[in-house]
């Protein structure tokens, strides 16, 4: 694992809701932030998308599995979000894996996460899930 990826990794994983003044040390201001549910720009908007996921979600933890720098300034981390949520799998803890794309001068300017929406959302949800998982499974 590359070094910037360790640490950033390492840092990363320590975030939560009374500490996230410490996305200034991992990303830059002109932070372009994407994931299946979200693209935002700029440090601001991804304060606030944090702030909101740790003041709804419980017991969020990252553990990363493996990384990669393909290019200097470019690499991939893979991970397994857990998490629980009170409106989602009737409160009780969920796991995702997923992947982060990264490119970095001194802090990070671009993230991209990859990961299955249904599996961190879609398939928690009551009426729905069902008819997801249902939807899944006639497709495999």
């Amino acid at each position: 694992m590359s070094t910037y990826l360790q640490t950033f990794a390492e840092r990363f994983a320590t975030l939560d809701a009374h500490n996230l003044d410490r996305l200034a040390e991992l990303y830059s201001d002109d932070i372009t932030f994407r994931d299946p549910l979200h693209q935002l720009s700029g440090l601001p908007a991804l304060h606030q998308y944090f702030a909101e996921l740790y003041a709804n979600a419980r017991d969020i933890s990252y553990q990363f599995e493996g990384a990669d720098e393909i290019a200097p300034g470019h690499g991939y981390l893979r991970w397994t979000l857990q998490f629980s949520h009170p409106r989602l799998n009737s409160g009780r803890a969920i796991s995702v894996q997923g992947c982060s794309h990264l490119q970095w001068r001194e802090r990070v300017y671009f993230h991209q996460d990859y990961y299955d929406a249904g599996a961190l959302l879609y398939e928690h949800v009551p009426v729905m899930g069902s008819a997801i998982r249902w939807l899944k499974g006639r497709l495999a």
